[in-house]
């Protein structure tokens, strides 16, 4: 069972954003040398691409509102949550995925995009393979000085949890406290590589999500409440996590983000933010369609701007926007680097 759950935890995400000027201006935007993120495919930026699995999205419409109207592999119709953070803060406009074929030496230098299964691993082949471009002294830089953005939960909630058997075979506090033990083990063993700046995201509004009012939500389709509380158990119990980490190494900037409720007042409060639809996605009929039923052959809404979600499971590049300003905007979440540059 805790193989699985480790298996299911989270889809790595190790952001080594592209960079394609010198390196000696590659910090100059930020206070950010680089970003690292780990996380599911609110995250991801195309290392989906190319792993062993039937849930691609590397097709039309994906993609439309991504600059070239490219799929590249987001789960999206634009940029995601990972690109817009790197974005807001600085760093880069869009990111490479780490497995990514065509990925560059010099992409190493501000962070790229990875699974679960080579998380640490991948990690520090990124530190050799950085070292080796950039020197010893500098790697060290980049990696304790960059930001590493962590998202896990999501996936264990609203699939392998609600639609297996573990619902029938664990409580969820039990099978909660399983993801956050390794959550936080994993959450350590990063410090111990070096890693000093963390963002630890809470999970979506699961139960709002338009898969879940399908197959959850009863006839009229509302949040499935049930997900919804789940989730707020998870986040509390992860937040609660972070602050023992942070209280356990004093020079670990380890941080909990909501993210849970800036979407949640979104999707409550539709019509301030513009959105004529919040409760299903703007691909096909917005009720299932996910992956490779959110295809060329499905219609979709003329301008996504306009719904919260994109398909049955993640939002839009639009949505993804107004949140992260509203936790920038609510969060002390920038700050000077914890070193001086080499």
């Amino acid at each position: 069972m805790h193989q699985l759950l480790l298996k299911s935890l989270a889809t790595i995400i190790l952001a080594f954003f592209a960079n394609r000027v010198p390196i000696a201006a590659a910090a100059n935007n930020s206070v950010y040398p680089a970003l690292f993120a780990f996380g599911d495919s609110i995250l991801d930026t195309g290392n989906n691409n190319n792993l062993q699995t039937l849930t691609k999205c590397n097709f039309p419409p994906y993609g439309r509102d991504f600059p070239g109207g490219i799929a590249t592999g987001r789960f999206g119709d634009g940029k995601v949550f990972s690109d817009l953070i790197a974005g807001a803060l600085g760093i880069k406009e869009t990111l490479p995925a780490y497995l990514d074929r065509s990925l560059q030496a010099e992409d190493l230098t501000t962070g790229g995009v990875l699974s679960l299964d080579a998380q640490l691993r991948m990690f520090e082949d990124y530190f050799q393979r950085l070292q080796a471009f950039v020197g010893r002294q500098r790697a060290l830089y980049i990696i304790s000085n960059g930001l590493y953005l962590f998202s896990a939960g999501n996936n264990d909630i609203a699939l392998t949890y609600a639609f297996t058997s573990s619902r029938r075979t664990l409580l969820f506090p039990t099978y909660a406290n399983i993801l956050v033990g390794s959550a936080s083990n994993f959450l350590t063993r990063l410090y111990e590589l070096g890693a000093r700046r963390v963002w630890v995201l809470s999970t979506l509004p699961l139960g709002c999500l338009p898969g879940a009012r399908t197959t959850l939500g009863g006839p009229f389709r509302l949040c499935a409440e049930i997900l919804n509380g789940e989730a707020q158990i998870f986040n509390n119990m992860l937040s609660s996590a972070v602050s023992s980490i942070r209280n356990r190494l004093s020079n670990y900037d380890i941080r909990f983000i909501d993210v849970y409720d800036p979407m949640l007042n979104l999707i409550r409060n539709p019509v301030g933010s513009g959105f004529i639809n919040v409760v299903s996605g703007c691909c096909g009929t917005g009720t299932v369609e996910i992956a490779a039923l959110c295809n060329s052959f499905s219609f979709s809404c003329p301008v996504p701007s306009s719904f919260f979600f994109w398909d049955a499971g993640h939002p839009t590049q639009r949505a993804y926007q107004l949140t992260i300003s509203a936790i920038l905007q609510n969060k002390n979440v920038s700050s000077p680097p914890l070193t001086s540059s080499p």
